[in-house]
């Protein structure tokens, strides 16, 4: 059972729904301690009072703000639970607007919202059947951590998600990124499309989908504490300049049905026009002949009478 993060209710009008706010996902990921490589020590951190120059325990530890040179201000976490915001003991639902409205840059962390006892189960039940009934999602602003959040609610599994969002002003302008100015054809558009339905899914279930860099790294631990030679990397493919667009879109399609089991032949990409190209050189050619006839004729000299 996920432990609670954050206690609190979901207001949204007059109706208030009490919950519990659990972590959505959890890390699987091998973690490293620091270690001194000579004699293979433990390395930690401590934390040390700079007046006093000796080490403090957690509990001595609190928050403060340094509002001028070496002028602090202590702020408490019975501070912060009493900030003078309704956010800080609600996430207050501000409106409902569809899901594709908002930019996915701005989308992060998710949570879920479990109903608090037997008192939230009724307004719990009604937000999930009416999120799910609207095809829409809530916005809503709630107080964490000493910060007020933006925040997007949804359902999954009939279960209310809470999905931490940045301010609008938190996301970068994209004009700050310069991109190419490239000229691209409707046949190269449509051989893309052709790859991207070739590619197609309907879910993410798969060993492609899976987190190999853990299980490798894991054979690379196991190998050492057997005293065992590392398992070889394999050689990574090296990017080849692609000279012909057309010619790697049709490669890959076939690479992707072929994975998949399908005849790689079936729609077959459209391919470059050079049938057409060539017959338009041809009428050039032939106009090139008849002047280079012409300036022979030209260049002749009439017989005299």
């Amino acid at each position: 059972m996920p432990r609670t993060i954050w206690s609190g209710a979901i207001s949204f009008g007059l109706v208030t729904v009490p919950i519990h706010v659990q972590s959505a996902t959890e890390n699987h990921s091998i973690q490293f301690h620091q270690y001194h490589l000579e004699d293979m020590g433990r390395v930690r951190v401590k934390k040390v009072c700079e007046l006093e120059d000796r080490e403090i325990s957690q509990s001595e530890i609190g928050k403060g703000y340094e509002y001028a040179k070496d002028q602090v201000v202590a702020i408490s976490d019975a501070d912060l639970r009493e900030l003078p915001l309704p956010t800080a003991k609600a996430i207050e639902i501000e409106a409902f607007v569809p899901l594709e409205s908002i930019d996915p840059i701005q989308i992060g962390e998710g949570y879920y919202l479990a109903p608090d006892g037997a008192v939230a189960a009724k307004p719990y039940k009604l937000l999930v059947q009416a999120l799910g009934r609207s095809s829409k999602v809530a916005v809503a602003k709630y107080a964490w951590s000493g910060r007020e959040r933006l925040g997007l609610l949804r359902i999954r599994d009939d279960v209310i998600v809470l999905h931490a969002m940045r301010w609008p002003d938190e996301v970068r302008d994209p004009a700050a990124v310069d991109p190419p100015d490239e000229q691209v054809s409707e046949e190269e558009i449509k051989g893309a499309l052709a790859l991207m339905e070739s590619m197609s899914r309907d879910d993410l279930d798969g060993p492609e989908f899976e987190d190999a860099y853990t299980d490798a790294l894991a054979k690379i631990i196991e190998a050492k504490r057997e005293d065992r030679e590392l398992p070889e990397a394999p050689e990574p493919d090296k990017p080849a300049q692609v000279l012909d667009l057309m010619a790697a879109l049709n490669q890959s399609v076939e690479k992707a049905r072929a994975s998949r089991g399908e005849d790689a032949d079936v729609h077959e990409l459209p391919k470059k026009t050079a049938a057409r190209k060539t017959a338009k050189k041809q009428p050039a050619k032939k106009t090139a002949a008849k002047k280079t006839a012409g300036k022979k004729a030209a260049g002749r000299r009439p017989r005299s009478a």
